[in-house]
């Protein structure tokens, strides 16, 4: 069986490391290639691959909302991340909202394949150094955390809310996502409410603090 694979990092060179070290296997096929978060969701959309290979953070989207949104639009598609970023919080973030593997940028390529494989035998994979023991901790301790009002946002609301913390204007989301200025600012405003934020400072701090935007946004 030939394991279809599209792969999403919003770095040229990364995605062209990767499609070289995967299309050395004869069963892996690329069908494609994303370079931001809302582009990654369409795409998987379109072609409904076997596995994501995803990093966490990019453009458009965050790599844990692409997730939330290829788990409701794909569901048979597993979510390999790869990331630059090794702690527990972000592993477990990744793992509670759907990835099936989790590989650090760096590691031997032997392991992104491995990953890829296991994902599809329904087995989970983490790349050293990460512990496995301490991710099952994490997640747990996540899943019996209070209510979380993130939860609550629906699709179209988390892609206005990952464009405007990157300081889109409410125009541009409008234009970014094929609707009226009016719908963009409606969606800003009930994100803002159901997350308890008062304006932009508010929201870009959140961001940060949720791992939606890298620290240096």
């Amino acid at each position: 069986m030939s394991i279809s694979i599209v792969l999403a990092d919003d770095h040229p060179m990364v995605r062209r490391g990767m499609r070289t070290v995967l299309e050395s296997q004869t069963d892996f096929s690329i069908l494609g290639e994303a370079g931001d978060g809302l582009e990654t969701v369409r795409l998987v959309e379109r072609l409904q691959p076997h596995v994501l290979v995803l990093d966490l953070m990019m453009p458009g989207l965050s790599g844990l909302d692409v997730m939330r949104i290829t788990r409701l639009r794909s569901p048979q598609t597993r979510v390999v991340v790869l990331s630059m970023y090794s702690s527990n919080a972000f592993i477990g973030e990744a793992l509670k909202n759907g990835a099936t593997g989790y590989v650090l940028k760096g590691c031997t390529e032997e392991n992104l394949v491995r990953a890829i494989r296991e994902a599809i035998a329904g087995r989970r994979f983490l790349s050293p150094p990460v512990s496995g023991t301490a991710i099952d901790v994490y997640i747990e301790q996540a899943k019996a955390g209070p209510f979380d009002p993130h939860e609550t946002l629906t699709v179209r609301e988390r892609e206005v809310f990952h464009l405007a913390a990157e300081g889109k204007t409410c125009a541009e989301i409008a234009g970014r996502l094929h609707i009226s200025q009016r719908t963009a600012e409606n969606h800003r405003a009930s994100l803002l409410r159901k997350l308890g934020l008062q304006n932009q400072t508010d929201l870009v701090r959140y961001a940060v603090r949720r791992g939606l935007l890298p620290l240096d946004e």
